[in-house]
Order: structure tokens, then sequence, then C-alpha cells
């Protein structure tokens, strides 16, 4: 039986427990990522081989299933999330590794059953993507429950919008269709990545029609310097700016 509240329920969150970190390339966020302290990269494009990072690469979505397998098994070896934080990096290369998966999903349906095509973007009227959106989201979900805190890697692209009747250009997550709004939607923080000088910042401010914004407190608005460049190539990160101790 459901018992309703009668006053209001104190917060039990403090931490992102799904965040999305997008940028253009070359911004220094794998960089920073493989710094913080027990975090799982899942690198699908090899960016991660060019520095010390705690990391694993696939190329499909069987060697993603492979990797999700063996994590939890790890997880029940050890009782708890073996890795605090996973990373899959980036979401362009999921959407492309996805499309096989999509596939299935739509011969699994009525309609699919006797399709022999490959590429769902082929569908009339652009009926396919829904099945895009369902073999990442799921796949995203996969990895999500697999840790404490998950995060997701993206380029940005710059999509065209109206406002007050003016067409102006905004940054956004670099997926197909309606699939950006939704993942990021989903998320409970969607942080711009970009490097000035020799820092590297994570912009939460929302409010000016982009995706950026959190809904954890001591991130919602804010603009952090996650990493600073040192003279000798290292850099030193801030993640703890981000990641509360709970």
């Amino acid at each position: 039986m459901v018992t309703l509240p009668t006053s209001k329920v104190p917060a039990t969150s403090t931490n992102p427990h799904f965040m999305i970190l997008y940028g253009r390339p070359k911004a220094g966020k794998t960089s920073a990522l493989a710094q913080l302290d027990n975090n799982l990269i899942v690198d699908l494009e090899g960016g991660s081989t060019f520095i010390d990072a705690m990391a694993v690469q696939a190329r499909s979505v069987n060697e993603l299933g492979e990797i999700a397998q063996a994590i939890r098994a790890k997880n029940t070896e050890v009782g708890h999330s073996f890795y605090k934080h996973i990373t899959i990096d980036n979401a362009t290369r999921l959407e492309e590794i996805c499309l096989p998966y999509a596939a299935i999903l739509y011969r699994q349906t009525p309609m699919g059953k006797n399709w022999k095509g490959t590429d769902v973007r082929l569908l009339p009227n652009g009926s396919g993507y829904m099945y895009i959106r369902q073999a990442v989201r799921k796949v995203i979900d996969m990895f999500k429950d697999l840790c404490n805190e998950f995060i997701l890697v993206g380029h940005v692209k710059d999509v065209q919008i109206e406002q007050n009747g003016e067409e102006l250009s905004e940054m956004a997550l670099d997926l197909v269709g309606k699939l950006s709004s939704i993942i990021c939607g989903e998320a409970d923080a969607v942080g711009y990545v970009y490097r000035k000088g020799n820092e590297t910042h994570i912009s939460f401010k929302g409010g000016d029609g982009t995706i950026k914004e959190a809904r954890a407190p001591h991130l919602r608005g804010q603009d952090i310097i996650i990493a600073t460049g040192n003279e000798d190539g290292t850099i030193t990160t801030y993640w703890n700016k981000i990641y509360k101790n709970e």
C-alpha cells in the first residue's frame, strides 16, 4: 500500500548519477576523465590509447555486451559496484555501433519480422530512427546499472533554432534527430567542456536555450575549472568539485 508524504521529503542525492559531457574534439574531455578515480572508460574510438587511462576498447554491440557481462560478474563477486564511475566515450560512435542492434529490435516487431534490410535509417518516413533511439538507450541503461555514477561523453554539433522570430545557431550533443534531446533530458547534469588557456572548463550554465544544466545545487549554473595544464605536460584535475563525498 502506498503511503503518501505529508511533508517535504529530504533530498537523498547530491552527485549526478548520469552526467553528459560534450564539447569540441580535443577539448580535453578524455584526458580529464582519465584522472577521475575508479573510472572505467569504455572507449569506442581509441582516444584513450594516447594517455594513461583505465580503459577498455569496444567496436561493436557484442563487445559492449561482453564488457557489461564481465563488469556484472565482478560486481557480483565483490558485492558492490566494482567501478564507481563508468564512462562511454563517445555518444556519436555509440549511435553508429548500435545500428545493427537497432535492426535486430526492428525485426522483433510484427512489421519487421520479414525485413531483409540492414540499415533502419532507410525505412519509410524515418520510422527506423525510433529503433536507433531504443538501441542506444538500452546500452546506456545497461551500463548505468553497473556503477554508481555513469558518464556519457559526446561531441558537439551546431543546430539552427528559432528564437523570437530570429534564426540562431546553438550547440547540441551530436546525436541524430530527437535522440539528443531525449538523452539529455534523462541526464542529471549536462556540461559543455571547453578550453581557456591552460584550463579545461565544464559549464553547467543553462537558461540560454542550450542543453547545459544540472539538477545538483552545487553544479547548477556553475562554470567549473575541472583541469589545469602543468609546465611538464601533465594536468591537475579537480573532480571533487563535481563529485562530493556522500
